[in-house]
């Protein structure tokens, strides 16, 4: 089975309330109308009620189950201005501006997620990925423990040509453009969670360099092995191998002849890319000519589940973001059960 029907397949086993704030947008509303039909997520639509509702009837889209919500008229909107009232007037927000922002579809729809009514939201569709990862570091925070917040994308090798097979996190290839090397353990540390979350198996994280083993001295490769010997120092028990080229990363034979003591043995489910600029280029490589899928960019160090969308995205994309949102918010409710 496909890891990605995978992913569908346990978002459907425990769907949860996931949020969309684009709901004038047609595919938004198209893939919301197909997540709620297939079970994988309860949702939760905003927008200007009447334009959803029109939209609907005209593209003959049946609504039933989708909870639509209007700040305009919401009986939430208030709660949820004083409340951000509250979580911002120490930055110099006054109640006005609350009250202004709460009208505005993303903020609400995260406010949503803050305060329970939904366990995780997805937007990008219509917004700038700016505004969705200020939005979400603003409202939502980061998760406890975490240090910031990054970005990945599952990247699906599931074609008869790919040798390797399942699915694999990238990270960060969106978000963090140079990070130190305590930023890029923390990006390990988040990637390797949501690979476990994700593909429901150990991570193995390979920190991504041209160096193997000590092979090449720069200040680029001291960056990625301090930033690994700290993710050891923390989580001793993930398996992890320092600086590590692409190829020892992934095939088990170059593996065993370039770093013979390594602990993911080329058998790596987690790249860390040291800059975004390895990393968007990787992903991309992987994507164009290596045929992968790529889902994403999705975020990850968050308080709360928040995924960004590409404004170029399909309503394949959308509805695969929502499972995996589902998916993210099992994951959550499961850690808050094993810390409580």
């Amino acid at each position: 089975m496909k890891a990605l029907n995978r992913i569908v397949e346990r978002a459907c086993w425990a769907p949860r309330r996931i949020v969309l704030c684009e709901g004038e947008d047609e595919r938004v509303l198209q893939a919301a109308v197909k997540a709620a039909r297939a079970g994988i997520a309860r949702i939760l639509l905003v927008g200007k009620r009447q334009a959803m509702v029109a939209m609907a009837a005209d593209r003959g889209l049946d609504l039933n189950g989708i909870e639509l919500l209007d700040p305009a008229d919401s009986p939430l909107s208030e709660p949820l201005a004083m409340e951000l009232y509250e979580l911002r007037r120490h930055k110099g927000m006054t109640r006005e501006q609350a009250e202004d922002a709460v009208r505005e579809p993303l903020c609400f729809a995260n406010l949503l997620v803050r305060e329970g009514y939904a366990d995780g939201s997805v937007a990008g569709a219509v917004n700038t990925t700016a505004d969705v990862v200020r939005t979400a570091i603003q409202v939502l925070g980061l998760a406890p423990g975490s240090r910031l917040v990054s970005s990945f994308f599952l990247m699906m090798l599931c074609k008869p040509f790919h040798n390797l097979k399942g699915g694999m996190i990238f990270s960060d290839c969106g978000l963090v453009i140079d990070p130190d090397a305590d930023q890029l353990a923390a990006i390990a540390m988040a990637a390797a969670d949501s690979a476990e979350a994700l593909l429901g198996e150990e991570a193995r994280v390979a920190m991504l360099s041209f160096s193997t083993s000590g092979s090449a001295q720069h200040g680029y490769v001291e960056k990625v092995v301090q930033a690994a010997r700290r993710v050891k120092t923390e989580r001793p028990e993930l398996a992890i191998d320092e600086d590590v080229q692409l190829d020892a990363a992934i095939v088990a034979e170059i593996s065993e002849r370039k770093l013979p003591e390594s602990q993911v043995k080329g058998r790596a489910n987690v790249l860390v890319f040291p800059n975004l600029e390895a990393g968007n280029i990787g992903y991309k490589l992987a994507e164009r000519i290596g045929g992968a899928e790529a889902i994403g960019p999705l975020l990850q160090g968050l308080a709360k589940p928040a995924n960004d969308l590409s404004r170029g995205c399909s309503i394949e994309d959308i509805y695969h973001v929502i499972a995996v949102t589902t998916v993210q918010a099992q994951a959550a409710d499961a850690r808050q059960l094993v810390s409580a």
